[in-house]
């Protein structure tokens, strides 16, 4: 990727095994043992073996090392392992390192991972009292002491900036959440599964942090998700249609904090997806309208909004109308999250989004949009970030 012209990385891979755990709130088990089930499930899913992958890439918040990984696996030797930072910032990372890998000759079929005990383990939500000092810490030595400890506290300072400079309330926030949560209604994989909410649900729910209320937060989750990623010639030998990595970019802004960039010009927009955006539009030749249908990463539904305009979708400050007015819902203008989302199906740090991606470019989602060809699918919002265009063959 350039941060100024087209890299040559799309159409050389695809993505051609997902699998997963099931989501839970108590999985039962250990962190590398779910890793281990999502990995084979999806070698199960792209007609491979362990034996055939040669390549790991997973985020650095993963408590399970690719080596442990592979012995447990029975994956065997292997050529290219490598790890993405940022938390959920990584996942779409973890393919384009992948399919960066298989371009090059460096790995043949390499698999991309997320596995945690987010809910009965650690919790990214109780904020980073206890944790030991960082160098990146140190820009949070400016908040911390006033008691922005927890992803909410620092998203809502932002939320409350948005709200002011369009002129809007909370509510703006609810078709977001209430989208994710009619899509993961008929999931049968979703935590939410049969249990959709209403804009007056939404504005009832309590506060976490104004102008953030407990069904603008995702949920906390324990489970875990893989993704096979090989070159699309060998992808058209294997069972499942591939879905073809048409384009991939990261991106992080000027003056990036890792969720506390609260010292940039403006807080209305998320520049480091805009450094994204502009590369993933740059390299494809596509744009707004080409999109059938996205993965927008959905922490925080404030977030989900301020990518809309980000990528191009509405103009700025126009996001909570296009959602107000449908647009986030299946027939709508942008169906998104059509899993459910973060809020709704999982939180596997946005790995999850990436298997919906891949769901409806087979046409196998619960909530399939009608000839899905290409999707957008987005990574951790506030931090330094990931996207990827996925698109069918040919």
């Amino acid at each position: 990727m350039s941060l100024h012209r087209t890299d040559s990385l799309g159409g050389r891979a695809a993505i051609v095994g997902i699998g997963a755990t099931e989501f839970s709130k108590d999985s039962g088990r250990s962190e590398l043992k779910l890793a281990v089930e999502a990995v084979h499930a999806a070698l199960a899913d792209a007609g491979l073996r362990p034996r055939d992958v040669d390549g790991l890439v997973t985020f650095t918040m993963d408590a399970n090392p690719e080596i442990t990984l592979a012995q447990a696996a029975g994956i065997g030797e292997l050529g290219f392992f490598s790890r993405v930072h940022y938390g959920g910032g990584a996942a779409c990372a973890t393919v384009q390192q992948a399919a960066m890998a298989v371009a090059t000759g460096v790995a043949e079929v390499v698999v991309c991972y997320r596995a945690f005990n987010e809910r009965s383990g650690h919790r990214f939500g109780a904020g980073l009292a206890g944790r030991p000092p960082t160098a990146e810490g140190v820009a949070m030595a400016w908040t911390m002491p006033y008691g922005l400890l927890t992803p909410a506290s620092w998203v809502a300072l932002i939320a409350a900036r948005y709200l002011h400079s369009y002129g809007l309330t909370p509510d703006a926030f609810g078709p977001v959440a209430v989208a994710d949560r009619r899509h993961a209604a008929t999931n049968p994989a979703a935590y939410f599964h049969q249990r959709p909410i209403t804009l007056a649900e939404h504005r009832a729910s309590r506060w976490i942090v104004e102008p953030l209320r407990l069904l603008d937060c995702c949920q906390e989750t324990d489970g875990g998700q893989a993704i096979v990623v090989t070159s699309v010639e060998r992808a058209r030998d294997l069972p499942r249609p591939p879905a073809v990595v048409t384009a991939a970019a990261q991106g992080a802004g000027r003056a990036q904090e890792a969720m506390t960039s609260f010292y940039r010009d403006g807080l209305t927009g998320l520049p480091e997806m805009g450094v994204v955006a502009r590369q993933l539009w740059r390299t494809s030749g596509l744009g707004p309208a080409d999109i059938d249908t996205a993965v927008l990463y959905d922490h925080f539904t404030p977030f989900v909004l301020m990518q809309l305009e980000e990528f191009g979708f509405c103009g700025p400050g126009e996001a909570a109308d296009f959602a107000a007015d449908g647009g986030l819902e299946l027939g709508g203008r942008l169906p998104v999250n059509t899993h459910g989302g973060q809020l709704g199906e999982a939180y596997l740090h946005g790995m999850n989004g990436i298997a919906e991606a891949v769901r409806q470019l087979r046409g196998q989602s619960v909530n399939q949009v009608a000839d899905a060809r290409t999707v957008l699918v987005t990574a951790g919002t506030g931090v330094p970030t990931s996207g990827l265009l996925l698109s069918v063959d040919g």
